[in-house]
């Protein structure tokens, strides 16, 4: 029998096998992203300032095929990332911080709370222990260090990481004026409106957004056009032709 990196039958699993919960992940980590101090390394290789969201999407995207891989192809998946890592570090002659690796690992685990909480119910806590249990392995795979032990000492770390880690810097506004430019004005705009709806208070106040949520009257409108089997027309209208294939393979679950 083949033993999964997450169980079959996890919460992960439902969380990460809907395309629209995918999106809201990537929604508020592009703009938690855009915040991290440690975020010129990204600058560094040139990727992401060229393919914002390509490459945002990317990351997010092979968290998602750990999620449902067989546990030695996650962990193999996992070894490379950590080897990639390296090769950076020995091009620019230095070694990225161990709390920036925690910040990304801390972004999966958070948005996927979030998003899911949106779109679909409250998790409960043992539910939410099993996020944090699938994404501290991988953290773990990684060789991080100082990585809380539970779901309860994670919510203490993540909070001392959003005090320390998070500026509103050149790289900031560099990345968000590039994400216009890649997606244009209008899907722009709904990408702000969808980080409002699920990011912290801290990344709220830093990236300075508008109090006025005019998408969050549309949540249980989008909820009834899934309902009606409607959503993948308006999954259509507002993603990107370039990202519509990807999107669609998201959904893992059938649902």
């Amino acid at each position: 029998m083949t033993e999964y990196f997450a169980k079959e039958d996890s919460i992960v699993r439902t969380i990460w096998g809907r395309a629209d919960t995918v999106l809201f992940i990537f929604a508020g980590a592009s703009a938690e992203f855009a915040l991290n101090k440690a975020v010129d390394w990204l600058y560094f290789t040139g990727k992401l300032p060229a393919d914002p969201i390509g490459r945002l999407f990317s990351t997010v995207e092979y968290a998602g095929k750990i999620v449902f891989a067989p546990k030695p192809d996650a962990e193999k998946a996992i070894a490379t990332i950590a080897q990639i890592h390296k090769g950076v570090e020995r091009s620019r002659g230095a070694t990225i911080p161990d709390w920036a690796y925690r910040d990304v690992l801390y972004m999966l685990i958070y948005y996927s709370i979030a998003a899911f909480e949106l779109l679909q119910r409250k998790l409960n806590a043992a539910e939410k222990e099993e996020v944090f249990d699938v994404f501290y392995r991988v953290g773990y795979g990684m060789g991080l260090q100082d990585l809380p032990d539970n779901y309860t000492a994670w919510c203490l770390s993540r909070q001392q990481h959003l005090t320390n880690d998070l500026q509103h810097s050149a790289y900031t506004t560099d990345l968000f004026t590039q994400y216009k430019k890649h997606l244009g004005p209008v899907r722009f705009a709904i990408l702000v409106e969808a980080q409002k709806l699920v990011v912290p208070d801290k990344v709220y106040q830093l990236l300075q957004l508008s109090s006025l949520q005019w998408l969050r009257p549309s949540v249980p409108l989008y909820k009834l056009s899934k309902w009606m089997k409607l959503d993948g027309v308006v999954m259509h209208l507002l993603l990107p032709p370039a990202y519509r294939s990807q999107v669609a393979a998201l959904n893992r679950n059938g649902k």
